[in-house]
């Protein structure tokens, strides 16, 4: 071991002769001139490795306090990356639909939304007010249009759902979309009123809702637009039959229904959308909507030109 200064192994004993005993023991005191030395870290530490270890345990407190920032900042990353992909996926299906599909989604979208609000219980008495077609109701107007969207039961929203994409391609087809979405408002409003004045002359105040109306005036123009046309059963594809077969049947039993007060269904409002839509396709199309010039002018005139 190599000290401040060199002394002799003699200096380390009081005595100058060393004797080795078995059981003596040579107490060493070393000179006051000896540097001494203590075991672990020394108070005259050098400071640069003070400060590199501070310097390690702050980088990793930041790092741990990054941690969570950088978590969030990829989940972030990766929502929307799925985001913009199912969008993508959402707008190529879309483009993929016909023309008459592109109609039918929001419909249907618009009638599950309002099906959802009737299992909530705290909307009851605001559905039941807005969205029930009943002449005794406070609000009469606005129940005309918004019953066309609301369905109680499940199986009469398929029901309706259902036959409304199977006839709204056609219809589409041959009326476009804005006029065909005028007949089916327009059908829905008039059948609710049919209904009104039915329940009024008979005296049989009840509640009626559902889209059965306007799409009975979609199935009554096109069955008469089209009378040819093959229909069949959902159940039974084997049995096909002409579509003016099926709108007089169709008719027949609705006006039975009013006739004998039948109840299951809303015969009356049945049978005002199935006029309106006959009436459409054998006297409205032509005298109504070809004839739509002066409208478009004013509104033209209204708008102002193309700047």
């Amino acid at each position: 071991m190599a000290l401040s200064r060199m002394f002799r192994l003699n200096e380390l004993c009081h005595s100058k002769n060393i004797i080795f005993l078995k059981n003596s023991v040579c107490e060493v005191k070393p000179p006051n001139s000896v540097r001494t030395f203590r075991r672990g870290r020394d108070q005259n530490q050098p400071k640069g490795a003070a400060i590199w270890e501070y310097e390690t345990m702050r980088a990793h407190a930041i790092k741990m306090l990054k941690k969570p920032v950088r978590l969030f900042k990829r989940q972030t990353e990766e929502f929307h990356y799925r985001s913009n992909t199912l969008l993508k996926q959402i707008e190529e299906k879309w483009h993929g639909l016909t023309p008459g599909e592109k109609v039918f989604v929001p419909i249907c979208a618009l009638n599950v939304l309002v099906f959802g609000a009737w299992r909530i219980q705290r909307l009851q008495p605001f559905m039941l007010r807005y969205f029930c077609s009943n002449p005794g109701s406070k609000s009469v107007c606005l129940p005309m249009i918004l019953s066309t969207f609301s369905h109680y039961s499940g199986f009469h929203l398929l029901a309706n759902m259902y036959v409304l994409h199977s006839f709204s391609t056609g219809a589409v087809h041959s009326l476009g979309k804005e006029q065909f979405l005028g007949l089916y408002l327009g059908a829905g409003v008039i059948s609710s009123f049919t209904s009104y004045v039915y329940k009024v002359v008979t005296k049989q105040p009840g509640l009626s809702l559902g889209a059965s109306g306007a799409i009975m005036a979609i199935l009554g123009y096109v069955c008469t637009q089209y009378p040819d046309t093959k229909l069949g059963i959902i159940l039974l594809p084997i049995f096909t039959f002409s579509a003016g077969a099926a709108i007089k049947v169709i008719v027949g039993i609705d006006t039975a229904g009013v006739l004998l007060g039948w109840k299951f269904f809303d015969h009356a409002a049945h049978l005002g959308g199935a006029a309106c839509g006959i009436m459409w396709a054998l006297w409205g199309n032509q005298q109504i909507w070809a004839k739509r010039e002066p409208i478009l002018h004013y509104w033209h005139e209204l708008r102002g030109s193309i700047k």
